[in-house]
This record gives structure tokens, sequence and C-alpha cells, in this order.
């Protein structure tokens, strides 16, 4: 990633803030006061942080493809996080660690969805392979609704041989696959777990559904047969939700 990005609209820009993400500067639309524009505002005096109130036209020439909602900052890019220190946290909160990887995910929505859904649901990490991956940019920050910023992004080089360390570490390697073995209903989420969901089109690569322990399969009914990927990826991290909360509630 470059040394700055653009974080786009609202939510996104309120949570950098509050996150503590390193802004240089923020610019507003001129006249605007809706109140999320002024607890923006706030925030960013607070912070120190420039701010230039600008026409509505500069906004849409900084952000042309995007609803920038009166808002861009610009900001210092993702800090990504070390995987020996996310399992050391959970280690130290005496959580069961529970870490998502994406195997080619290509579409930024798709994945700002992911992250999302992972920062709701309590996942320590989104593991996301340097090769084979949608960018982290505006968009996914946007989709993810601000949880980029709280929710550790590990980059990984070889998906495979990281697999086969944690697996000699205790985990399991969960892949989502149409093919797979064994509905995820009945599937066992409560030791500590690797969910591995593979591309939009592709499915995981060979190599990692290899290496996984199960592969898992959402039943399908209707006359489509495949999830969207995010959607999929929604569904396995919040049955391994289900399942460890009644784990602990025995």
């Amino acid at each position: 990633m470059s040394n700055e990005s653009m974080i786009i609209g609202r939510n996104s820009v309120t949570e950098a803030l509050r996150a503590g993400r390193s802004i240089s500067k923020i610019y507003l639309a001129a006249g605007n006061q809706a109140p999320a524009l002024e607890r923006i505002r706030e925030l960013a005096g607070e912070k120190g942080i420039l701010i230039e109130n600008v026409p509505p036209k500069v906004l849409h020439r900084l952000a042309p493809d995007e609803r920038h909602q009166g808002v861009v900052a610009m900001a210092a890019a993702i800090d990504f996080a070390d995987l020996t220190d996310v399992l050391a946290d959970a280690e130290a909160k005496g959580q069961v660690p529970f870490l998502v990887l994406l195997d080619g995910i290509e579409d930024v929505h798709n994945l700002g969805a992911i992250i999302r859904t992972a920062e709701c649901a309590g996942v320590h990490a989104v593991l996301i392979p340097k090769r084979r991956s949608a960018p982290l940019n505006e968009t996914v920050g946007k989709t993810s609704a601000g949880a980029v910023e709280y929710m550790p992004i590990v980059p990984v080089g070889n998906s495979t041989q990281l697999l086969k360390k944690l697996k000699k570490r205790g985990f399991w390697i969960i892949g989502a696959d149409m093919d797979g073995t064994v509905d995820y209903f009945h599937s066992s989420l409560t030791e500590p777990i690797v969910l591995v969901i593979g591309s939009e089109g592709r499915g995981m690569s060979r190599l990692v559904k290899e290496t996984c322990d199960v592969l898992v399969q959402i039943p399908m009914f209707g006359h489509v047969n495949s999830l969207n990927a995010s959607v999929a990826a929604a569904l396995l991290i919040y049955e391994a939700v289900r399942q460890r909360q009644a784990v602990t509630q025995q």
C-alpha cells in the first residue's frame, strides 16, 4: 500500500478518528452542517487534525466513484498486525483463537464486508495473502463500515506453509467448500480454528484445500447453487460464535 490512503464516508472517517488512526487532513463539504459531519469536526478538533472546508466538487474529484457523504480523510496506510502478537493477546484474555484466512478474495466489497463481520463476531485476525487478493483500499474501508480500523489484518506470504505451522500449534483448518463432506451445522468449531474462505469464482487454491482438516459446506435448497463469498463467510463465522457461546454457557 502507499504511504497515504483515503478514508471515504462519514462512518469510516468517524471510526478512524475514534481508533486513533494517523490522519493528516480531513476535507469537509463547506456549508454542510449535518450532525455526523459536525461530530467529525469535533473529533478532529480534539485531536488537532487539520480540517479543510472545500466545495463539493473537490470531494467529487477526490472520490469520483464513491459516495463521499461530504467527507474525505487522508490517512496513513493500514498498520498490519503480527500474528504472534495476535495469538499472545488472545491467550492473555483466555480466549480460544479464531482466525479467518481469505484465500483469493478479489472483490473489494466482499473483502470489506467479511472484515466487518469478523470484527463484529470477535474474530482475532483476518489473514490476507500478499498475492491473489483484493487491495486494502478506500472501498474496503468504507464497505467494512470502519471495522478495518479495529480488526487485526495479517499479511501472509505463503498460505499453505502458514496453515501447516498453525496445525502444529493445535489449530483445526476448516475450509468452506461447495463439495464439503460435512454441512456446517454439524461441524465442530469450538477448538482453535482457521476458517478458510476461497475466492468468489474458483474457491480455494488446490494446495490450501489439501491442507484443510475438514471441508464444510452450506446446504443449498434453491435453484442457485452458491452464495456470495461474504454471505457464506458471515454464516460460517457466526456458526462458530454460536457454538462457542453454547460451550461457555454450559
